[in-house]
């Protein structure tokens, strides 16, 4: 129950501002850390207290009202852990923020040393009713185009990049009227991968840190795109270069120029490697071919990445963007739902014994055939005319 007290002093205190009550329940030794992700720099560590309420809390209350709803409190052997959510609205835009939280929460001799902050960092973004900076996302007759905009940087992927494409990905995610996603680039290049210059000059002495907060929200974002119920097709022209291979990757259908080159490009830079590479790379082409690709930095040309499997389709490079277009809206056209289980079962099928999968598909196939589309589509087979899908 003391715990509990602190804890709620705590929350109290954030509520009302009090900085008083804030100094006597955190420990001089305070450090805290929050959802790398959030909007306007927010995520990250915070070595003290007064760092922790003036970087973090303060300026959250100059972007929100809000209150963060404690809906679960349990005590831990450390501390606690607190599950709720946070309530309120962003300040500039008035839109409403809706966001579920777990706090991880450290107490040493009646005084809190330690909070750890999980929450979903979309949702902090859409509340300020923020544009998307480095692409553009439509969705038009079920197919939703994502498009990356930063041509003059061949579309290098910074934080803003990173957090947008999350931002992005969850937006197609909780969008019902998507039936397909394409993935395309505006310029020569569909990404370089990281902005080495953007890092340089805002790494400072610990570049590792912010590689690791890029590459979390970037990492989300392809976990997101891995999980949806849609199909996803990625138009690669130019250079596809380090984590940028992760958009590759993503695409369940991948159409390349004649100009694609596939690099891996991080031992060049005496880096391991991110974008989900090491995982999908020798699913793709094998792994004597995946550690050549990494450890010899050896590019892949685009007719090499159809002979090897990484691409579907190579097209003259002028034709690059409507070929994609043509065959991401065929598959908004389809059947929607199959399609999503035909992305999880595939999916799953890398963990999955063969009796597993057997088993899956026998509860998945039972489940789809009683949707709408499968119905009509039977129906139409029957009949020996074209089925319509509406992707029920």
């Amino acid at each position: 129950m003391f715990r509990r007290d602190l804890v709620e002093r705590m929350y109290g205190a954030l509520r009302t501002g009090d900085a008083d009550v804030l100094a006597e329940v955190l420990d001089p030794t305070f450090t805290g850390r929050s959802t790398d992700g959030l909007p306007r720099g927010l995520g990250g560590t915070f070595a003290s207290p007064a760092s922790m309420r003036d970087e973090f809390w303060w300026r959250i209350g100059q972007l929100y009202r809000l209150t963060p709803q404690v809906e679960e409190f349990l005590e831990t052997e450390e501390g606690a852990v607190v599950t709720g959510t946070y309530i309120g609205t962003a300040r500039s835009s008035g839109l409403p923020l809706r966001a579920a939280f777990t706090h991880r929460i450290v107490v040493v001799d009646g005084r809190i040393t330690h909070l750890d902050q999980v929450t979903d960092s979309a949702a902090w973004h859409a509340a300020l009713g923020e544009e998307l900076a480095t692409m553009r996302l439509a969705v038009e007759d079920g197919l939703a185009t994502l498009c990356l905009a930063r041509p003059d940087v061949r579309n290098a992927i910074d934080l803003r990049f990173a957090e947008d494409l999350l931002l992005a990905a969850r937006r197609v995610a909780s969008d019902r009227a998507v039936r397909a996603l394409l993935i395309c680039g505006d310029g020569p290049a569909l990404t370089v991968g990281g902005d080495l210059d953007y890092i340089v000059e805002n790494g400072g002495d610990d570049v590792g840190a912010l590689l690791r907060t890029m590459t979390t929200s970037y990492h989300a974002a392809l976990t997101t795109f891995a999980q949806l119920d849609v199909p996803v097709v990625t138009a690669a022209q130019g250079a596809v270069a380090g984590g940028g291979l992760g958009l590759v990757f993503a695409g369940d259908i991948v159409v390349a120029s004649e100009d694609a080159r596939f690099v891996s490009a991080f031992a060049a830079l005496g880096l391991s490697g991110d974008g989900g590479g090491t995982w999908h790379l020798p699913r793709r082409i094998g792994p004597a071919r995946a550690a050549e690709v990494y450890l010899e930095n050896r590019p892949i040309s685009a007719r090499e990445a159809l002979d090897w499997g990484l691409v579907n389709e190579v097209v003259l490079t002028a034709d690059l963007r409507r070929r994609a277009t043509e065959r991401a809206q065929r598959l908004a056209q389809g059947p929607t739902r199959a399609f999503g289980a035909i992305r999880r079962l595939l999916r799953d099928s890398w963990s999955s014994s063969l009796s597993d999968q057997l088993a899956a598909e026998t509860d998945t196939i039972s489940r789809i055939a009683a949707t709408a589309d499968a119905h009509s589509a039977v129906s139409a087979f029957l009949a020996k005319t074209r089925p319509t899908f509406e992707g029920a």
